[in-house]
C-alpha cells in the first residue's frame, strides 16, 4: 500500500518538470533576428530549466502537504467506515491510500499547463536576455 502511494507521488514529481507542451512566443525584435531561432530555442529551454529548478522545491512541499492532508482525512473516513463493518485498520489504510492517490491524480491533471509563476519566471529570464515574450502557445 505504501509503495503504491510512493509510486504515484514519485510519478507526479517526475512528470512536473519543464516538459510542457506550451512555450513562450517571442516578438521578432532586433535581438531575436540577430541571434536566430536556434539560439532563441536554447535560451527558452535554459530559462525553463532555471524556472523549474527555482520553483521545484516549493511545488514539492505543497504536493507533499496536500497528499499528507488527504491521506489523514482518508484514513479517518476509512476508519469510521471500517468500524461499522469491524475492520478499522483495513478501512483506515484503504482510506489513507485513496485520499493520497486522489490528491496525486488531481495534481497530475493540473501539470498540463505551466503555472503563472513559472511562465512569469521564464518571461523575466528571456527579457533579461533581450527577448520580448508576448504570450504562450
Amino acid at each position: 500500500m505504501k509503495k503504491t502511494i510512493l509510486f504515484f507521488f514519485g510519478s507526479m514529481v517526475i512528470a512536473g518538470g519543464c516538459s510542457t507542451t506550451r512555450s513562450p512566443i517571442l516578438y521578432p525584435n532586433e535581438h531575436l533576428n540577430t541571434v536566430g531561432a536556434a539560439q532563441a530555442n536554447r535560451d527558452i529551454e535554459e530559462c525553463c530549466q532555471l524556472a523549474d529548478s527555482y520553483l521545484k522545491s516549493k511545488k514539492a512541499k505543497e504536493m507533499t502537504k496536500d497528499a499528507v492532508e488527504s491521506g489523514v482525512a482518508g484514513a479517518a473516513a476509512g476508519a469510521a467506515a471500517g468500524s461499522i463493518f469491524g475492520h478499522v485498520g483495513r478501512g483506515a489504510a484503504a482510506g489513507a491510500a485513496a485520499g493520497a492517490a486522489s490528491t496525486v491524480t488531481h495534481a497530475l491533471f493540473r501539470i498540463k499547463d505551466p503555472d503563472p509563476v513559472f511562465m512569469n519566471y521564464v518571461n523575466s529570464c528571456l527579457s533579461e536576455r533581450g527577448y520580448q515574450p508576448i504570450g504562450w502557445e
